[in-house]
């Protein structure tokens, strides 16, 4: 069994959420950064750990400070 990092699934949680305040699909949020829909649905579900230029891109797409999508994280 694969130990999954705890902080991987607040990170997707946050980018979930904030995804969807900003009403964006997966699709369209993918296509915004160069990624396949697929690496979104991996990266919101906590079973992919974006790089931190992945975030940032996302971050900036989604027009909220990078900090944002790293909240609750300890």
């Amino acid at each position: 069994m694969v130990m999954r990092d705890p902080r991987n699934k607040i990170l997707a949680l946050n980018i979930k959420a904030e995804r969807h305040r900003k009403d964006l699909s997966q699709f369209e949020l993918a296509e915004k950064i160069n990624v396949s829909e697929g690496t979104i649905s991996l990266i919101e579900r906590g079973l992919q750990t974006p790089s931190v230029f992945l975030v940032y891109d996302i971050a900036k797409v989604l027009k909220i400070n990078i900090n944002e999508l790293f909240k609750g994280i300890k």
